[in-house]
C-alpha cells in the first residue's frame, strides 16, 4: 500500500496545490470584485492593506490554479498569511483557536510547503519543464 500512495504523490501534490489555490483566490475576489459576497468585505478600498491582501489572493491564487510559477507566489502568499496573522489575529489573543487564525496559519505552512515542494506534474511549470 505505501508503494501505491508513494505513486500518487506528485499528483497529490498537483490537487495541493489546486484546491489552496482555489480557497485562496475566492479571499481575492470577495475583497476586489465582491463576490462571493462576505459582509466583511463589503467596504474595502483597493489601495488599502486589505485590499493589496485581495490583489495578491486573487492574482497570487489564479496562477497557484494554473501552476505558473508557483514557488515565488507561494512563497509570497506564505508571508502575506504570516503577516495576517500576526497582524490581524495574534493581537486578539495567543490561542489560535481563540483569535481566529487557525485559517491563516493553516495557509501560510500550506504555502510555504508548496514554495519548497514545487508544482507537481500538473502544472504550467511542469509542462514548461521549469519544476
Amino acid at each position: 500500500m505505501i508503494e501505491t500512495l508513494a505513486a500518487w504523490r506528485p499528483r497529490a501534490l498537483s490537487v495541493l496545490r489546486i484546491i489552496a489555490g482555489l480557497m485562496i483566490i475566492q479571499h481575492g475576489m470577495g475583497k476586489i470584485i465582491g463576490f462571493p459576497v462576505y459582509p466583511a468585505y463589503a467596504n474595502v478600498q483597493p489601495l488599502s492593506l486589505i485590499g493589496a491582501a485581495g490583489f495578491l489572493e486573487l492574482i497570487g491564487g489564479a496562477l497557484l490554479i494554473l501552476g505558473l510559477w508557483t514557488r515565488p507566489v507561494a512563497f509570497i502568499l506564505s508571508g502575506e498569511m504570516a503577516v495576517a496573522y500576526f497582524m490581524v489575529h495574534a493581537p486578539k489573543g495567543f490561542f489560535p483557536l481563540v483569535n481566529g487564525g487557525t485559517l491563516a496559519i493553516a495557509y501560510c505552512f500550506v504555502f510555504l510547503y508548496l514554495a519548497t515542494a514545487g508544482a507537481g506534474p500538473w502544472s504550467v511549470d511542469a509542462a514548461m519543464k521549469r519544476d
